[in-house]
């Protein structure tokens, strides 16, 4: 299992991720507006802004305060050294 660190040590597992998108759009917002109805949104910005959303396969949203882009790029250094 590999965790990946999405900010301020917390970590989550990569196998289980679907997609880290931009929290910016009304269908994104949406989303976590329907998460937090059902009480599936884990949040860990630690009372910042949401820079990056992540979802997972067990229909879980996850917020972070990583922007995007990092958050991507760490899941892609996981990768790469995976396949080595």
């Amino acid at each position: 299992m590999k965790l990946v660190n999405i900010g301020f040590g917390n970590a989550v597992n990569a196998a289980r991720v679907l997609s880290v998108v931009s929290p910016d759009s009304a269908p994104v917002k949406r989303l976590i507006s329907d998460a937090k109805d059902q009480k599936l949104v884990i949040d860990a910005t630690q009372g910042r802004k949401t820079r990056a959303v992540i979802i997972t396969d067990s229909n879980h949203v996850i917020l972070s305060y990583l922007q995007t882009e990092k958050i991507i790029a760490r899941f892609n250094e996981d990768v790469s050294t995976e396949e080595i």
